[in-house]
């Protein structure tokens, strides 16, 4: 087993806050992995049916459990899951709960009560930079075309029966189970689109022809899809200016190795760099802050910053994600701060080693690589220097 020492400490921090904990991820993004290697735990599995009947008093079941720490794996199963962790919550806290799940939690219609105030939430990403410190390798070519599913980058040759069996498990397990969808054959076509054209404008209208379904479906699968942490929507950052990008979101899926299968690649080309890396330092931004508050900048001449990351009082972070620092352009970014000229900027590329600033266009700009990105993010944020 893998300890994946970061995730590790954050369950540990959030539980200080909290008794209840809400582990949300994709399947088979290792939350069940995760949880057993916690100290002192005990698993429940609510898939199966003789778990579900011994929960299904919960006042019994947290009594006996006293000071303990308890797993509620896939919690989703059981008759009325929130009323479960509001137990816990409201009248047990020297049990500590650990539930997981592969959505938000108002993804399900079993939790119309989403707990606001009782729980804490941590969002396991695909693999961060930081796990590589817990796995044998982390080369970058390697997590790109593999992606960040542990199982699949473990795998010595590229995994595709994995994907696949990932994409039935997926329909059958959550998409069915919380949405109740049809029409699998339309839901797979907009996947393998969205796969395919990862990381480019989304138009809703242009998929509905190739699904057969209406424009109206295409948005309630795509609600679908993003909800289970499939499918990240990127909505434009803007200020109404009508020389701006303001209603068309970009869509990236949620792993690269994914990305991959879809595009059917089974080996990289250095073309394929750069968008994948871009996909990498998204997911570092996710996994790593815990937010899914990104957004892009185009506009209508086609300048663009990759990734804007809104702080406060009209202050933003500019966040341009390339393979190499020596392909960086500034002229886009320079535009943008002529509009926004408050807050940091960021360049991450792989071939830095050590960061540093540089002055491009006027504008001061700090060059990381994705170890340094979420210590760069955080000062940012805090407002500790425009670069």
């Amino acid at each position: 087993m893998h300890l994946r020492r970061f995730w590790m400490a954050e369950v540990e921090r959030l539980w200080k806050e909290r008794t209840v904990l809400w582990l949300a991820g994709v399947r088979r993004s290792g939350k069940t992995t995760l949880c057993q290697s916690l100290p002192d735990v005990e698993h429940f599995d609510c898939e199966l049916p003789r778990v579900r009947r011994a929960l299904a008093e919960p006042e019994s079941f947290f009594e006996e459990h006293r000071g303990r720490r308890v797993v509620l794996d896939e919690i989703h199963r059981l008759d009325d899951p929130a009323e479960f962790l509001k137990i816990a919550a409201d009248h047990y806290p020297e049990v500590q709960v650990l539930a997981t799940g592969s959505s938000t939690l108002s993804a399900s219609r079993r939790f119309r009560d989403t707990l606001t105030g009782r729980k804490r939430t941590l969002w396991l990403s695909p693999m961060i930079h930081a796990d590589g410190l817990d796995f044998d390798r982390m080369g970058v070519r390697h997590r790109m075309l593999h992606g960040g599913l542990p199982p699949m980058f473990l795998a010595e040759r590229f995994p595709e029966a994995d994907f696949r069996d990932w994409v039935d498990g997926y329909w059958a397990k959550d998409l069915q189970v919380l949405f109740r969808l049809e029409r699998r054959d339309s839901m797979e076509k907009l996947l393998e689109l969205i796969f395919a054209q990862s990381g480019g404008l989304f138009a809703a209208a242009s998929l509905a022809a190739p699904c057969g379904v209406s424009h109206t479906t295409i948005q309630t699968y795509l609600r679908a899809l993003e909800e289970t942490f499939v499918v990240h929507v990127v909505r434009p950052f803007h200020s109404s200016s009508s020389r701006e990008i303001v209603k068309a979101p970009k869509v990236y899926g949620f792993d690269t190795g994914f990305v991959c299968y879809f595009r059917g690649w089974d080996s990289l080309r250095p073309d394929d760099h750069g968008i994948l890396w871009e996909h990498l330092v998204l997911n570092e931004i996710f996994g790593t802050l815990q937010t899914r508050a990104v957004r892009y900048w185009r506009d209508k001449s086609g300048r663009e910053v990759d990734f804007v990351l809104p702080v406060r009082r009209g202050r933003a972070v500019a966040i341009e994600a390339k393979w190499s620092a020596d392909a960086f352009d500034a002229r886009s970014l320079c535009v943008f701060r002529e509009r926004y000229p408050e807050g940091g900027n960021l360049v991450v590329a792989q071939d830095v080693g050590a960061s540093y600033t540089r002055e491009r266009g006027g504008l001061k700009i700090r060059f990381v690589n994705l170890a340094e990105l979420p210590s760069a993010l955080r000062a940012m944020q805090r407002g500790a220097g425009g670069a």
